[in-house]
């Protein structure tokens, strides 16, 4: 079933208990009024023959010798006679406490209103006389002693008040399905009208491609739910185009970084199986590949550590750690590539700071930012660390005397596979992979990573951890 079939049905469903709930209410109003009008015409009735009579309740005596009931009811004999049923007049019967009728109506002929022995007090129920259907009042008349001796029972022919309930249910009983009927036509129709969006939102799904991913779902002018729908999808799209278009980028500048050491590698180890070689020459060579493959092994451990963030499968250890022990840690390591240039690494705090972090992730951070200072800073120059403790926060620099980081290019510099220099044969050997890592790990301990450019030369690496 549809989407609209299934809304026009649950709603002719639902809105066809709810009619079928107020004709039910109505039909037994209706029904309560009818009745409610019967009882009051008998309560008059039976008001005025007291008081036409002058005669009391308790007086059961009057009432059996009672002329004038006679009189009532004789004085129109002719009219009687020709009409012993009318439906519009009302039937009196006097009885006595065992059932014996005393007095009854002309108008009942041969027929007796229903007695009922059982009821003490006036009552009101419905009874027939003939084959008319009648609401009956049975009034105990009791003497002066407090003894029931008599009933005045008094009845009201209910014909034209069941006509009218009759009607009542056959017109509830067919409009009913005519009215679900349109309903659910009309329902049908103004769903198919609502979901029209929806449709145009599902053809330009049908039609999205790998090569026409730049297409977006037009936004209909209301802004409900469909409208939150198509924008929703539309940004969706937007990251999928942007995912695919990071990942195509990503494979593209991958293969490229790993062409090049294999074609090395490979163009390497052909010459040396051309003809024998001294075994220096062979050691050199051999030497050469194993850099290249040293290259290639370092940039498949980045690609690794950006894809494991990517996926969500790199999680974190948060502790308290000193920030000056890791620091020192991971400048240890690369002093061998300072040295190489002659370029001093210094770290000018020596108080103890505590940050919470992730230990490893933490020395991996410093490692990347102080390689790519010592790769990208003349020989002879200087990395300066610095350490401020702030009262919400703590403030770590590293400062270099390298080339320096254009202006407008400052935002680039996360980016995977950015360089400043643009080379992909820089002297440098550097994959542009390492500040990508570091603003990942950051972005995963919540410590914020900032990199400004110094007034002649130089580049600012400013990582701001949150308070402990």
């Amino acid at each position: 079933m549809s989407l609209r079939n299934r809304i026009a049905f649950y709603y002719t469903i639902a809105t066809a208990f709810l009619i079928a709930l107020v004709f039910t209410v109505i039909y037994f109003m209706v029904d309560n009024v009818v009745y409610r009008q019967f009882d009051e015409e008998i309560r008059k009735e039976i008001s005025e023959i007291f008081t036409d009579s002058h005669i009391n309740r308790n007086d059961f005596k009057g009432f059996s010798s009672f002329s004038e009931f006679d009189a009532d009811h004789k004085s129109n004999d002719d009219e009687h006679e020709n009409n012993k049923h009318d439906v519009d007049a009302e039937f009196i019967q006097i009885v006595n406490s065992a059932g014996t009728i005393i007095k009854k109506s002309e108008n009942l002929s041969r027929n007796l209103l229903i007695f009922n022995p059982d009821i003490s007090q006036i009552a009101y129920f419905n009874s027939t006389v003939g084959n008319s259907t009648v609401r009956q009042v049975q009034v105990p008349l009791v003497n002066r002693q407090g003894k029931t001796e008599g009933y005045l029972i008094i009845a009201l022919p209910l014909k034209n008040a069941i006509i009218v309930l009759h009607d009542l249910q056959y017109v509830f009983f067919f409009s009913f399905p005519a009215i679900i009927i349109t309903l659910f036509i009309l329902t049908r129709l103004i769903a198919g009208k609502s979901i029209r969006p929806i449709e145009k939102v599902i053809a330009t799904a049908e039609k999205m491609t790998q090569t026409n991913l730049n297409e977006r779902i037009a936004l209909p002018s209301n802004h409900d739910e469909i409208y939150r729908l198509s924008a929703t999808i539309n940004a969706l799209l937007d990251r999928m185009q942007e995912a695919f278009q990071r990942e195509k980028q990503f494979t593209s500048d991958a293969s490229h970084e790993l062409k090049t050491p294999l074609a090395a590698v490979k163009g390497t180890l052909e010459v040396l199986v051309r003809k024998p070689r001294e075994r220096e020459h062979y050691e050199t060579r051999v030497q050469f590949c194993l850099t290249e493959l040293n290259r290639m092994a370092r940039l498949i451990d980045q690609l690794l550590i950006l894809a494991r963030y990517e996926s969500n499968k790199m999680s974190t250890h948060i502790e308290t750690v000193e920030l000056c022990g890791h620091i020192e840690d991971a400048v240890a390591r690369v002093l061998p590539s300072a040295h190489e240039k002659n370029i001093s690494v210094s770290l000018d705090h020596r108080e103890q700071s505590l940050v919470a972090a992730d230990a490893a992730m933490l020395e991996m951070i410093f490692e990347n930012i102080l390689s790519n200072a010592i790769k990208y800073s003349p020989s002879n120059s200087s990395i300066i660390i610095a350490i401020e403790r702030k009262a919400s926060s703590t403030l770590c620099t590293i400062t270099d005397q390298g080339i320096g980081i254009p202006e407008e290019k400052i935002h680039a510099v996360f980016e995977r596979f950015y360089r400043v220099d643009e080379s992909r044969n820089s002297s440098t050997g550097g994959f542009g992979l390492g500040l990508s890592i570091v603003k990942k790990l950051a972005d995963l301990q919540k410590i914020k990573v900032a990199v400004k450019r110094g007034t002649t030369a130089g580049t600012t690496f400013e990582l701001t951890f949150p308070s402990t």
